[in-house]
């Protein structure tokens, strides 16, 4: 067997102790919660946009989680928009405005160059249990957690985000073809896949979408599969849908505050890692709910719902994943990240994942 290189054999070993059940969501359901852990009174300032949904259902079940098992002693208060904006709450975490936060690397890919890896479009992602695999591994590489360190922030979990699908006005693109000039609503890499259809993309916080559709700024936009497009309205405004372009996803995670995190008192890390299998699974729930809501409410709304065939799928990957995944680790390895070592990791983790 080929010598393992030091991070992984860190990274092995932190994965054990750090939650295996956050690694094996098939397996586990909601991990045995403990009695009252003892410990000092704090509140976190935790940021986030937009309004509770299904991305956030990490953040509301820790929300309520962690008083329950402190008595009380270990709150969280989840200011949507009302301690920043999405663009923002990255560089107040580092300033300590924040105690955690989750973020999008796609709203500022240049500030997290290396993170950027997990926004590539069309990778082998099929579900969320290996897309949390993926994730995790990810953030415990010595580049990614070097450069979370450079904004002084921890990463603690995915936000697992499904598939992204387009919704749009005016006539259906139900051939790729039909994308050509098109103003899209695409970030990370779903924008550079985009572009490849000769799309026009640009980047629109979540929150400024709706808005954008219905003043004509873009044509279209997308978002998580229907959780998202249903948590903001999107579908309101537009006239169609896509079902199974399926061009990525993008890396949300949660962050700690650095300090905050090295500062914690042992038993609330272990409260903290202990509820993250948990986490996970109401992160998949709150997926699953939006889907049986939505798909029925955007067939009531007249959407038309457009299906490529496997041949036009085929061939949008042949034009926007590797040559894609080979121009983001040019332009790291340029940068002094080990970009190939980083995809390289991303595609043998999944690959792992989907066979066990």
């Amino acid at each position: 067997m080929a010598k393992r290189k030091h991070w992984e054999v860190v990274m092995l070993g932190r994965i054990a102790i750090a939650g295996a059940g956050a690694l094996a969501l098939t397996v586990l359901g909601p991990v045995a919660l403990a009695q009252t852990v003892d410990g000092p009174k704090m509140n976190w300032r935790v940021g986030a946009w937009g309004k509770p949904r299904a991305a956030v259902a990490h953040l509301e079940f820790y929300k309520k989680y962690l008083p329950e098992q402190t008595g009380g002693n270990f709150t969280l208060t989840i200011g949507y928009e009302s301690f920043g904006g999405p663009k923002e709450l990255l560089d107040i975490l580092k300033v300590g405005g924040l105690e955690a936060t989750q973020i999008c690397s796609a709203y500022h890919p240049d500030k997290q160059p290396a993170y950027t890896g997990l926004d590539l479009p069309f990778l082998p992602l099929p579900n969320a249990d290996v897309q949390a695999k993926v994730h995790e591994a990810y953030h415990l590489h010595p580049a990614i957690v070097k450069e979370f360190a450079g904004w002084n922030a921890q990463l603690f979990m995915s936000t697992v985000l499904p598939q992204y699908e387009f919704v749009g006005r005016g006539k259906p693109p139900k051939a790729l073809s039909d994308y050509q000039g098109m103003r899209v609503r695409a970030i990370g890499g779903i924008g550079d896949a985009m572009k490849r259809l000769g799309a026009v993309p640009t980047s629109v916080d979540a929150t400024e979408v709706y808005t954008s559709m219905e003043r004509g700024v873009v044509d279209a936009a997308s978002f998580p599969s229907t959780y998202a497009h249903g948590s903001y309205k999107t579908y309101e405004v537009a006239t169609w849908f896509t079902e199974n372009l399926s061009p990525g996803t993008q890396a949300c995670p949660m962050l700690v505050n650095l300090d905050v995190w090295n500062k914690l008192p042992p038993q609330y890390k272990k409260l903290l890692l202990d509820g993250k299998a948990q986490a996970y699974q109401e992160l998949k729930k709150g997926y699953a709910e939006a889907d049986e809501k939505n798909i029925p409410l955007f067939k009531k709304k007249n959407l038309t719902f457009i299906k490529y065939t496997d041949a036009e799928l085929a061939e949008f990957r042949k034009i926007a994943a590797q040559p894609v995944w080979d121009e983001w680790v040019k332009a790291r390895e340029a940068q002094g990240i080990p970009g190939k070592e980083l995809l390289d990791l991303i595609l043998s983790t999944a690959k792992q994942a989907a066979t066990n």
